[in-house]
């Protein structure tokens, strides 16, 4: 059997203007990087704002699990699919980080035959982007603590500098550090951390800038720390905003690449779902907005956690309405949820899969009832499950008002999506009644609170008494307004990772609070989660490999 990088290894892209050509873009809107990747200059978008948009479709999933889901693999395919069907189709995707690809995940590009290429540019380097937002990130960090060494005129109370610096890579060995040691030339010393690059504000800003003159207001409005009278210090009193700008020119640009089967791909911005807010940029879905009929776009982890924030966080700021979801599950994912073995998921056990449905039935509760959209769900399909666990599926499914489409893309690429395609096509042209979850007016606690009781389930919030204070204090600087990103476990719908299903009777405990002015959201922490993730034991990174020729391997 091929593994991913043999399968896209051994497709031959189709030149990149001419993928951009089928999209009725000119080669002047073209910035190539080579023959097969290349940015879309904004002034595409600018010109074609007055087109119509065509439909948007989210795809999300269950809470995941080691077994599994392939929601990427399925957005791919998805995408594939309706391209057969004559559908003129956009994808609307996440970059990879590199701290997944060298640690636990190996490659996020898709999977089999249904993935994005030219895979291995697109997992490692592509096109920059990913250094782009790391060294924007660390010049306002350089340029905050020169301010602090030259005299500190702004009198910022170094116990209470908020900016950390970044780096694209999982390392906990950087989470909590002290610098600026060494004597008086090296800077004041102070305790310090780095987040990986994919938790930084720098990311958020980036996904949700309409423009660069957009990106500048919000990149000056970052706050970094606080005086000693506690008023908030922005990267503008820095004057950093425009040097970061012009880091940031090129990668606010959206990629454009292609799937195996040539469907066009923008791949652009990646924030994870866990601890950002998980969506692909709003420059490269609007364009692929007014480029094509369909966009299937994509947000990271449970629908608990990156569909969420897309409804609720960019949604809200770029003015999108979805118009169908799709919600991906897989049978050895949903007996994992039900308490069968991780070695035995193979085996028929209706008894473990009527136990661990209630965490899909959740999600589409979530997704038809709490938001209001039109949903179907995407078995991926494995050679392992029984027909009368699919029936199972579909009939429990039923009952909750979603229908179920076998998803076969892995091994077929858009010929296994055919099916799911038919459907997502008929859920697009119903009527939906998308609302968000809350309202801007609520206080950022009463904010917090619906999440937790409408979407995970929770019976309420218990609050550090630091993090209390924290909300307190923003309200008061009149940061209230703003919606609220949880960075939360992305394995139980509760804060803690052990509670499968549909859990219930449980509290989530908020522990800290960030605020992101530029990026326009407020990030509450919960659980034991973290902004800088470790490697596992086995980092993927052993199994990676390039030769004489500069061919890679191991990417999955």
């Amino acid at each position: 059997m091929l593994t991913d990088i043999e399968i896209a290894q051994s497709v031959t892209p189709m030149p990149v203007e001419d993928i951009a050509a089928g999209l009725g873009l000119s080669r002047g809107e073209l910035v190539m990087y080579g023959s097969d990747k290349a940015k879309v200059r904004l002034s595409a978008l600018k010109d074609r704002q007055d087109r119509p948009d065509g439909k948007l479709v989210l795809v999300t999933a269950i809470t995941p699990t080691p077994a599994g889901e392939g929601k990427t693999t399925t957005t791919v395919g998805l995408g594939d699919a309706l391209h057969r069907l004559g559908k003129k189709t956009v994808l609307a995707l996440r970059e990879p980080s590199l701290g997944p690809v060298f640690g636990i995940k190996g490659g996020a590009a898709g999977g089999g035959y249904a993935q994005v290429i030219p895979m291995e540019d697109i997992n490692l380097h592509f096109t920059g982007d990913m250094h782009a937002i790391g060294a924007a990130n660390n010049l306002l960090a350089a340029m905050l603590d020169n301010h602090i060494h030259q005299g500190n005129a702004l009198g910022i109370d170094t116990r209470r500098i908020t900016w950390k610096r970044c780096v694209d890579m999982n390392d906990r060995q950087l989470r909590q550090i002290t610098d600026g040691l060494g004597g008086r030339l090296n800077g004041v010393p102070r305790e310090d951390g780095f987040d990986i690059t994919v938790a930084s504000e720098i990311m958020a800003i980036l996904c949700l800038a309409r423009d660069i003159p957009d990106l500048k207001e919000k990149l000056a409005a970052i706050v970094v720390g606080y005086t000693r009278d506690e008023q908030p210090v922005t990267a503008g009193q820095l004057k950093a905003q425009g040097a970061m700008a012009a880091l940031l020119k090129d990668a606010i640009q959206p990629n454009l690449v292609q799937t195996l089967e040539g469907t066009p791909a923008f791949v652009h911005g990646g924030p994870f779902a866990n601890i950002a807010h998980g969506c692909n940029s709003v420059t490269a879905t609007r364009m692929a907005l007014k480029l094509g009929d369909y966009v299937i776009t994509e947000a990271g982890f449970g629908a608990d956690l990156g569909a969420e924030k897309f409804l609720d966080i960019k949604c809200r700021k770029a003015g999108l309405r979805p118009d169908a979801v799709v919600i991906v599950a897989t049978v050895r994912a949903l007996k994992h949820h039900g308490g069968a073995e991780k070695g035995r998921l193979g085996e028929e056990n209706l008894e473990a899969l009527e136990r661990g449905l209630p965490n899909l039935l959740k999600h589409i509760e979530n997704i038809t009832v709490k938001f209001g959209l039109p949903a179907v769900v995407a078995v991926n399909r494995f050679p392992t499950d029984t027909e009368a666990e699919l029936a199972l599926v579909r009939s429990k499914c039923a009952e909750a008002g979603a229908n179920v489409a076998l998803s076969e893309v892995w091994a077929k690429g858009g010929e296994g999506g055919l099916e799911l395609a038919r459907e997502v096509l008929r859920l697009t042209e119903e009527p939906n009644r998308f609302t968000m979850m809350y309202e801007d007016s609520l206080l950022l606690k009463e904010k917090i609170a619906a999440v937790v009781r409408e979407i995970y389930n929770g019976d309420g919030v218990d609050f550090t008494p630091a993090a209390s204070r924290e909300l307190d204090k923003l309200e008061a600087l009149g940061f209230g307004h703003l919606p609220v990103c949880m960075a939360k476990t992305q394995y139980s719908l509760s804060d803690n990772p052990a509670l499968l299903g549909w859990p219930s009777g449980f509290r989530v405990t908020v522990r800290g609070v960030r605020l992101a002015a530029g990026a326009g959201f407020v990030v509450v922490l919960t659980g034991d989660i973290m902004t800088m993730p470790g490697l596992p034991k086995v980092p993927a990174a052993e199994a990676i490999d390039v030769d004489e020729n500069g061919k890679i391997s191991g990417l999955f």
